[in-house]
Protein backbone atom coordinates (compact mmCIF):
# COMPACT_ATOMS: atom_id res chain seq x y z
CA UNK A 1 0.00 0.00 0.00
CA UNK A 2 1.00 3.48 -1.03
CA UNK A 3 -0.89 6.74 0.07
CA UNK A 4 -0.85 10.26 -0.47
CA UNK A 5 -2.84 12.97 0.95
CA UNK A 6 -3.22 16.64 0.42
CA UNK A 7 -5.11 19.24 2.62
CA UNK A 8 -6.21 21.49 -0.03
CA UNK A 9 -3.99 24.45 -1.76
CA UNK A 10 -4.60 28.10 -1.05
CA UNK A 11 -2.63 30.76 1.53
CA UNK A 12 -0.42 29.50 4.44
CA UNK A 13 -2.96 28.09 7.02
CA UNK A 14 -2.96 30.08 10.34
CA UNK A 15 -2.17 26.48 12.11
CA UNK A 16 0.08 24.45 10.20
CA UNK A 17 1.10 21.71 12.79
CA UNK A 18 -2.09 20.49 14.08
CA UNK A 19 -3.18 20.49 10.20
CA UNK A 20 0.12 18.37 9.33
CA UNK A 21 -0.64 15.93 12.36
CA UNK A 22 -4.30 15.42 10.82
CA UNK A 23 -2.83 14.92 7.60
CA UNK A 24 -0.08 12.14 8.67
CA UNK A 25 -3.37 10.40 10.56
CA UNK A 26 -5.48 10.46 7.53
CA UNK A 27 -2.25 9.03 5.46
CA UNK A 28 -1.71 6.41 8.47
CA UNK A 29 -5.13 5.46 8.23
CA UNK A 30 -5.37 4.67 4.71
CA UNK A 31 -2.04 3.16 4.61
CA UNK A 32 -3.77 0.43 7.36
CA UNK A 33 -6.33 -0.55 4.53
CA UNK A 34 -6.09 -3.26 2.58
CA UNK A 35 -7.45 -2.08 -0.89
CA UNK A 36 -6.91 0.87 -2.78
CA UNK A 37 -10.76 2.55 -2.12
CA UNK A 38 -11.08 1.53 1.52
CA UNK A 39 -7.45 3.48 1.67
CA UNK A 40 -8.46 6.51 -0.06
CA UNK A 41 -12.29 6.64 1.94
CA UNK A 42 -10.51 6.05 5.25
CA UNK A 43 -8.13 9.09 4.49
CA UNK A 44 -10.79 11.22 3.51
CA UNK A 45 -13.42 10.31 5.92
CA UNK A 46 -10.58 11.99 8.47
CA UNK A 47 -10.16 15.18 6.80
CA UNK A 48 -14.04 15.73 6.34
CA UNK A 49 -14.25 15.20 9.98
CA UNK A 50 -11.95 17.64 10.66
CA UNK A 51 -12.64 21.62 10.80
CA UNK A 52 -9.18 22.51 10.08
CA UNK A 53 -10.26 21.28 6.13
CA UNK A 54 -12.45 22.53 4.00
CA UNK A 55 -14.12 19.55 3.50
CA UNK A 56 -17.06 17.92 5.31
CA UNK A 57 -17.36 19.52 8.60
CA UNK A 58 -15.76 23.22 7.97
CA UNK A 59 -17.40 23.26 4.60
CA UNK A 60 -17.26 26.67 3.01
CA UNK A 61 -20.91 28.37 3.18
CA UNK A 62 -22.51 29.25 -0.05
CA UNK A 63 -24.54 32.60 -1.11
CA UNK A 64 -27.89 31.36 1.27
CA UNK A 65 -25.92 30.19 3.91
CA UNK A 66 -25.58 27.13 3.56
CA UNK A 67 -22.75 24.21 3.56
CA UNK A 68 -23.00 22.03 0.12
CA UNK A 69 -20.46 18.95 -0.12
CA UNK A 70 -19.14 17.53 -3.16
CA UNK A 71 -17.24 14.65 -3.53
CA UNK A 72 -15.70 11.79 -6.39
CA UNK A 73 -14.30 8.45 -6.75
CA UNK A 74 -12.01 6.31 -9.16
CA UNK A 75 -10.25 3.51 -10.06
CA UNK A 76 -7.54 2.34 -12.43
CA UNK A 77 -10.48 -0.06 -14.07
CA UNK A 78 -12.69 3.20 -14.84
CA UNK A 79 -15.01 2.46 -11.70
CA UNK A 80 -16.34 5.88 -10.99
CA UNK A 81 -18.95 7.75 -8.53
CA UNK A 82 -19.42 11.15 -7.03
CA UNK A 83 -22.34 13.18 -5.32
CA UNK A 84 -22.91 17.13 -5.33
CA UNK A 85 -24.29 19.59 -3.80
CA UNK A 86 -25.66 17.77 -0.47
CA UNK A 87 -26.76 20.07 2.31
CA UNK A 88 -25.91 18.46 5.91
CA UNK A 89 -23.90 15.41 4.64
CA UNK A 90 -20.61 15.70 6.44
CA UNK A 91 -18.84 12.59 4.97
CA UNK A 92 -19.52 12.74 0.89
CA UNK A 93 -16.67 10.70 -0.39
CA UNK A 94 -18.92 7.39 1.28
CA UNK A 95 -21.81 8.85 -1.08
CA UNK A 96 -19.28 9.06 -4.21
CA UNK A 97 -18.19 5.32 -3.18
CA UNK A 98 -22.26 4.29 -2.76
CA UNK A 99 -23.03 5.78 -6.27
CA UNK A 100 -19.89 3.88 -7.78
CA UNK A 101 -20.87 0.48 -6.13
CA UNK A 102 -24.38 0.51 -5.88
CA UNK A 103 -25.78 2.60 -9.06
CA UNK A 104 -25.27 2.28 -12.66
CA UNK A 105 -24.78 6.26 -12.55
CA UNK A 106 -21.47 8.06 -12.19
CA UNK A 107 -22.95 11.15 -10.34
CA UNK A 108 -25.84 11.96 -8.04
CA UNK A 109 -26.73 15.50 -6.78
CA UNK A 110 -28.54 17.39 -4.57
CA UNK A 111 -31.38 16.52 -2.19
CA UNK A 112 -31.43 13.18 -4.14
CA UNK A 113 -27.68 12.39 -2.81
CA UNK A 114 -28.87 13.17 0.03
CA UNK A 115 -31.66 10.78 0.04
CA UNK A 116 -29.81 7.99 -1.36
CA UNK A 117 -26.79 8.75 1.39
CA UNK A 118 -29.68 8.11 3.74
CA UNK A 119 -30.93 5.01 2.17
CA UNK A 120 -27.35 3.56 2.71
CA UNK A 121 -27.12 4.59 6.45
CA UNK A 122 -24.91 7.45 5.71
CA UNK A 123 -25.52 10.07 8.46
CA UNK A 124 -27.28 13.52 6.99
CA UNK A 125 -28.59 16.41 8.50
CA UNK A 126 -25.41 17.39 10.42
CA UNK A 127 -24.27 21.06 11.13
CA UNK A 128 -21.08 21.36 8.80
CA UNK A 129 -20.62 24.71 9.94
CA UNK A 130 -17.39 25.07 12.39
CA UNK A 131 -17.27 28.12 14.51
CA UNK A 132 -14.87 29.73 12.78
CA UNK A 133 -17.13 29.81 9.66
CA UNK A 134 -20.34 30.79 11.85
CA UNK A 135 -18.45 33.86 12.48
CA UNK A 136 -17.46 34.52 8.57
CA UNK A 137 -21.34 34.26 8.24
CA UNK A 138 -21.84 36.29 11.06
CA UNK A 139 -19.93 39.04 10.34
CA UNK A 140 -21.16 39.49 6.74
CA UNK A 141 -23.64 42.99 6.03
CA UNK A 142 -26.34 42.90 3.48
CA UNK A 143 -26.69 39.29 2.57
CA UNK A 144 -29.50 39.21 0.13
CA UNK A 145 -32.38 36.91 0.64
CA UNK A 146 -32.40 33.37 -0.20
CA UNK A 147 -35.47 33.74 -2.90
CA UNK A 148 -33.94 36.92 -3.95
CA UNK A 149 -31.39 34.88 -6.99
CA UNK A 150 -30.29 37.91 -9.14
CA UNK A 151 -29.29 39.58 -5.98
CA UNK A 152 -27.84 36.67 -4.18
CA UNK A 153 -25.56 36.17 -8.06
CA UNK A 154 -24.61 39.91 -7.70
CA UNK A 155 -23.49 39.53 -4.00
CA UNK A 156 -21.97 36.77 -4.50
CA UNK A 157 -20.08 37.73 -7.34
CA UNK A 158 -18.19 40.27 -5.44
CA UNK A 159 -17.88 38.11 -2.72
CA UNK A 160 -16.90 34.43 -3.97
CA UNK A 161 -13.51 32.93 -3.97
CA UNK A 162 -10.86 30.91 -1.80
CA UNK A 163 -10.30 27.39 -2.97
CA UNK A 164 -9.57 24.49 -0.60
CA UNK A 165 -9.95 20.79 -1.03
CA UNK A 166 -8.91 17.33 0.28
CA UNK A 167 -7.94 14.65 -1.77
CA UNK A 168 -6.44 11.19 -1.66
CA UNK A 169 -4.60 8.77 -4.24
CA UNK A 170 -3.67 4.97 -3.12
CA UNK A 171 -2.33 2.45 -4.75
CA UNK A 172 -2.61 -1.28 -3.29
CA UNK A 173 -1.08 -4.20 -5.05
CA UNK A 174 -0.96 -1.90 -8.37
CA UNK A 175 -4.35 -1.13 -8.01
CA UNK A 176 -4.84 2.67 -7.79
CA UNK A 177 -8.44 4.85 -6.56
CA UNK A 178 -8.33 8.29 -6.49
CA UNK A 179 -10.55 10.80 -4.06
CA UNK A 180 -11.23 14.09 -3.44
CA UNK A 181 -13.90 15.74 -1.36
CA UNK A 182 -14.77 19.42 -1.27
CA UNK A 183 -16.99 21.93 1.36
CA UNK A 184 -17.05 24.10 -2.07
CA UNK A 185 -15.65 27.71 -2.69
CA UNK A 186 -16.45 30.69 0.28
CA UNK A 187 -19.99 32.49 -0.84
CA UNK A 188 -20.63 30.69 -4.28
CA UNK A 189 -24.14 30.72 -5.61
CA UNK A 190 -25.80 28.76 -3.73
CA UNK A 191 -26.26 25.47 -5.71
CA UNK A 192 -22.82 26.08 -7.22
CA UNK A 193 -20.73 22.74 -8.23
CA UNK A 194 -16.93 23.09 -8.99
CA UNK A 195 -14.34 21.02 -10.28
CA UNK A 196 -14.33 18.42 -7.31
CA UNK A 197 -17.34 15.70 -8.45
CA UNK A 198 -16.08 15.98 -12.37
CA UNK A 199 -14.18 12.78 -14.07
CA UNK A 200 -11.10 14.32 -14.82
CA UNK A 201 -11.16 17.64 -13.48
CA UNK A 202 -10.90 17.09 -9.32
CA UNK A 203 -10.14 13.27 -9.33
CA UNK A 204 -9.45 10.84 -12.31
CA UNK A 205 -7.41 6.88 -12.29
CA UNK A 206 -5.95 4.68 -14.48
CA UNK A 207 -3.67 1.83 -14.84
CA UNK A 208 -1.00 4.19 -14.92
CA UNK A 209 -1.54 6.19 -11.59
CA UNK A 210 -4.02 8.64 -10.37
CA UNK A 211 -4.59 11.96 -9.18
CA UNK A 212 -6.37 14.58 -6.75
CA UNK A 213 -6.72 18.31 -7.44
CA UNK A 214 -7.32 21.53 -5.06
CA UNK A 215 -7.55 24.90 -6.41
CA UNK A 216 -10.06 27.17 -8.58
CA UNK A 217 -12.87 24.59 -9.59
CA UNK A 218 -14.22 26.61 -12.37
CA UNK A 219 -10.47 26.97 -14.30
CA UNK A 220 -8.97 23.06 -12.93
CA UNK A 221 -12.36 21.99 -14.96
CA UNK A 222 -12.26 23.83 -17.58
CA UNK A 223 -8.38 22.26 -18.33
CA UNK A 224 -9.80 18.80 -16.78
CA UNK A 225 -6.47 18.61 -14.49
CA UNK A 226 -6.15 15.62 -13.17
CA UNK A 227 -7.33 13.65 -16.47
CA UNK A 228 -4.14 16.04 -17.68
CA UNK A 229 -1.68 14.88 -15.14
CA UNK A 230 -2.48 10.97 -15.35
CA UNK A 231 -1.99 11.65 -19.36
CA UNK A 232 1.69 12.29 -18.67
CA UNK A 233 2.08 9.74 -16.58
CA UNK A 234 0.41 7.51 -19.44
CA UNK A 235 3.22 9.19 -21.69
CA UNK A 236 6.27 8.03 -19.50
CA UNK A 237 6.27 11.19 -17.29
CA UNK A 238 7.54 11.09 -13.69
CA UNK A 239 4.84 11.63 -11.38
CA UNK A 240 6.35 15.04 -10.16
CA UNK A 241 6.89 15.81 -13.75
CA UNK A 242 3.27 15.12 -14.41
CA UNK A 243 1.92 17.23 -11.48
CA UNK A 244 4.27 20.13 -12.64
CA UNK A 245 3.59 20.30 -15.95
CA UNK A 246 -0.34 20.00 -15.30
CA UNK A 247 0.24 22.99 -12.96
CA UNK A 248 2.45 24.95 -15.24
CA UNK A 249 -0.25 24.18 -17.76
CA UNK A 250 -3.06 25.34 -15.96
CA UNK A 251 -1.55 28.97 -14.98
CA UNK A 252 -0.44 29.91 -18.45
CA UNK A 253 -4.14 28.96 -20.01
CA UNK A 254 -6.14 30.10 -17.36
CA UNK A 255 -3.99 32.23 -14.87
CA UNK A 256 -5.34 30.46 -11.99
CA UNK A 257 -3.89 29.29 -9.01
CA UNK A 258 -4.19 24.95 -7.71
CA UNK A 259 -2.33 22.21 -6.78
CA UNK A 260 -2.29 18.61 -7.66
CA UNK A 261 -1.00 15.18 -5.70
CA UNK A 262 0.03 12.37 -8.32
CA UNK A 263 0.53 9.04 -8.01
CA UNK A 264 1.86 6.16 -10.19
CA UNK A 265 1.01 2.51 -10.04
CA UNK A 266 4.64 2.10 -8.92
CA UNK A 267 4.37 3.98 -6.11
CA UNK A 268 6.14 7.16 -7.16
CA UNK A 269 4.86 10.12 -5.47
CA UNK A 270 4.73 13.59 -7.12
CA UNK A 271 3.15 17.14 -6.04
CA UNK A 272 2.93 20.47 -7.11
CA UNK A 273 1.16 23.90 -6.68
CA UNK A 274 0.78 27.28 -7.30
CA UNK A 275 -1.30 28.85 -4.35
CA UNK A 276 0.89 30.23 -0.98
CA UNK A 277 1.02 26.72 0.19
CA UNK A 278 -0.12 23.39 0.11
CA UNK A 279 0.14 20.44 3.07
CA UNK A 280 0.65 16.82 1.61
CA UNK A 281 1.34 13.77 3.82
CA UNK A 282 2.63 10.18 2.37
CA UNK A 283 2.30 6.70 3.82
CA UNK A 284 2.91 3.21 2.98
CA UNK A 285 5.59 1.26 1.09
Amino acid sequence: MRIVVHGGAGSPPEAPEPRQQVLDEAAAAGAAEVDSISAVVAAVNILESSPRFNAGVGGAIQSDGIVRTDAGLMTDTLDAGAAAAMPGVCHAIDVARVVMEETPHVLVSGVHAVDLAAAFGIETAVDLRSDRIREKWAELEHVPEATDVRGQLDWSTEKFGGHDTVGAVAVADGRVAAATSTGGRWLALAGRVGDVPQIGSGFYASPAGGASATGAGEDIAKVTLTRRAVGLLEAGETAQNAAELAIGELEERTGSEAGVIVLGADGSVGSAYNTDAMQVSEAGE
